[in-house]
C-alpha cells in the first residue's frame, strides 16, 4: 500500500537528518523521490508538481523562530501531504439515541457487501445495535452473501429473497429496523452509472432518507475516482467515500487524491478480506504511518476492532482470581489474529515501521502462533487446565506435537510463552491498569526490569 512513497519519505527524512547543513542541493534531491514515488503512486502528474513546489519554496525561503530547519521541513512534508489526501479527519456522526442510516452505493465490483459487513461489526463493536438490509436485487447470490456474512459474525440482516423491487422491501421491514440505532444498506451495483441505476439510487434515497450517502470505490481504479465520485455526487447525492483494497497491488495514491479533488471526504478505507479489514481514515495518521512514526489511533481503534468486551471481562475477573489456561491464552490468540497481520500492526506502532527488522521475522512469528493454535487443539480438556502435566510427562508433549502436526519444539515454545503470560498476568498489577492504559512510569519500569529480557519477538 504505497509503499514506494512510505520509503521516499523515509528517505527524505534520513536525508534531512544526515545533512549538516540542509541547502538547495538536498532538497532538489528530496524532491526528485517524492516526485517520483507520488507519480508512481497513480497521484495526477499537476498536483505532484504543485505540491512539490508549495514544499520547496516553503523549505528555502520559509522561516520560523525557535524551529530547526531540518524539523521545519519534516513537517513541511508531512502537512502537504495530509492536504493532498484531504486534510482533516472526516467521519460520520452518528447519535446513538436516534436510527442513523448510511446507504452504500457504487459500482459492480467495488467491494459493496462485504464492505457492509465490515461498517456493521465495526460499530456493533463500539455500542451501536446495528442491523444490514440487502437491497440488491439484480446481481446473482448478492443476498445470499450478505446472509451467510451476517451468520458469520453475529450481525442481523434484513432481506427478502423474492421480492425485486428494493423500496418494497426497505418498506417491509420498517418496523422491525426501529429497534436498531444504526442500520447499513447494502444497494445494486451496475457496470456503469446509467439512468437506471441513477434512477434506483434516487429513489431509494428519497425513501429511506440516510444519514449519510456513501459511495464505496476500489483503490485500483487511480485517478478515474475523480469522475466517479463527482459523477454519484451530482446524481445520487453521495457525501462520503470509502476506498476498499488497499491491501491489493494497488496504487493507491489516485483514488485517495482524487476524492480530495472531487470534495468527497473518505471516511473509511478496507485493506484485507477479514471482517476487521476496516479503518478509519485520517490524512495525517495515513502519513505518519508512511513515514515510519506509526498510528497509534488507528492500532487501538483495531484493538477495540478485536476485543470481545464480555470474553475480556470474564477474563478479567479470572485473571484476578489467578486463573489463566490454555483456552484463555487461546482466546488471546484469535483475537490477535482477528487483527490482522503482524506485518500491518507493526506498521501503526511508533518507531517500529523504519525499524530494520530481521527479514521475515513478523511472517516467522505468524507462523509460529498458527503452531501454538495447532497444538492448543490437540490437548485434552485436562492438559489445557492444567499445562504443567504436559512439562512432566513427555509422552503427553510427543502426542501433542503428533496430533498437532508440529514439532516437539514448537510445543515446548508454546508452554513457555504460556507461562511468561501467565506470570505477566498474575504479577500484581490491576487488570483494569493494563485495559484503561493508565500503568504509570514506576509500574513501567518494573515491568520492562522484571519481563525485559525474556520477552522475545
Amino acid at each position: 500500500m504505497l509503499e514506494s512513497l512510505g520509503n521516499a519519505l523515509k528517505k527524505g527524512i534520513d536525508k534531512i537528518a544526515g545533512a549538516v547543513f540542509v541547502d538547495k542541493k538536498t532538497i532538489d534531491s528530496i524532491i526528485k523521490d517524492l516526485q517520483r514515488a507520488l507519480i508512481e503512486a497513480d497521484v495526477n502528474v499537476k498536483l505532484v508538481f504543485e505540491l512539490t513546489e508549495k514544499i520547496k519554496k516553503a523549505a528555502i525561503d520559509e522561516k520560523i523562530k525557535g524551529v530547526e530547519k531540518k524539523e521545519q521541513i519534516v513537517k513541511i512534508m508531512h502537512d502537504e501531504l495530509t492536504q493532498l489526501l484531504g486534510g482533516e479527519k472526516q467521519e460520520y456522526e452518528f447519535n446513538k439515541k436516534k436510527q442513523n442510516v448510511v446507504v452504500l452505493v457504487g459500482l459492480y465490483g467495488a467491494g459493496k457487501t462485504t464492505t457492509t459487513a465490515k461498517l456493521a461489526h465495526y460499530y456493533e463493536k463500539r455500542g451501536f445495535k446495528t442491523a444490514i438490509v440487502g437491497l440488491d436485487v439484480h446481481r446473482p447470490a448478492a443476498r445470499e452473501q450478505l446472509e451467510q456474512l451476517g451468520k458469520q459474525h453475529k450481525i442481523k440482516v434484513f432481506i427478502d429473497h423474492n421480492e425485486t423491487d428494493p423500496i418494497k422491501i426497505y418498506k417491509s421491514f420498517e418496523e422491525q429496523l426501529k429497534e436498531y440505532n444504526l442500520v447499513i444498506v447494502d444497494t445494486a451495483g451496475r457496470h456503469d452509472l446509467d439512468k437506471e441505476l441513477v434512477k434506483e439510487i434516487t429513489d431509494l434515497t428519497k425513501t429511506i432518507k440516510p444519514t449519510y450517502s456513501t459511495l464505496v470505490m476500489p483503490a485500483d481504479i487511480g485517478q478515474i475516482a475523480k469522475q466517479q465520485a463527482e459523477e454519484f455526487k451530482k446524481s445520487s447525492k453521495v457525501n462520503s467515500v470509502i476506498i476498499t483494497r488497499m491491501d491489493s497491488t494497488a496504487k493507491g495514491g489516485g483514488a485517495l487524491t482524487a476524492c480530495k479533488e472531487a470534495e468527497a471526504g473518505v471516511v473509511f478505507i478496507t485493506n484485507g478480506e477479514k471482517i476487521n479489514d476496516i479503518e478509519q481514515f485520517n490524512p495525517s495518521a495515513f502519513i505518519s504511518r508512511l513515514t515510519g512514526m506509526g498510528d497509534l489511533e488507528t492500532l487501538l481503534d483495531k484493538v477495540n476492532s478485536a476485543i470481545d468486551k464480555q470474553t475480556q471481562g470474564k477474563l478479567q475477573k479470572r485473571l484476578e482470581k489467578g486463573i489463566f489456561t490454555m483456552d484463555d491464552f487461546y482466546q488471546q490468540l484469535e483475537s490477535m489474529n482477528s487483527m490482522g497481520s503482524l506485518s500491518k500492526i507493526a506498521g501503526l506502532i511508533p518507531g517500529l515501521g523504519k525499524a530494520k527488522l530481521p527479514e521475515n521475522l513478523l511472517g516467522t512469528q505468524e507462523d509460529k502462533m498458527k503452531k501454538w493454535k495447532f497444538c492448543i487443539q490437540s490437548m485434552t480438556p485436562e492438559e489445557k487446565q492444567k499445562p504443567e502435566l504436559i512439562e512432566k510427562q513427555t509422552t503427553r508433549l510427543q502426542r501433542i506435537a503428533k496430533g498437532s502436526g508440529c514439532k516437539s519444539s514448537d510445543v515446548r515454545s508454546l508452554l513457555k510463552q504460556y507461562k511468561l503470560i501467565k506470570e505477566f498476568a498474575n504479577s500484581g498489577m490491576s487488570a483494569d491498569a493494563l485495559n484503561g492504559g493508565q500503568l504509570d512510569q514506576k509500574t513501567m519500569q518494573k515491568l520492562a526490569k522484571k519481563f525485559g529480557k525474556k520477552m522475545r519477538i
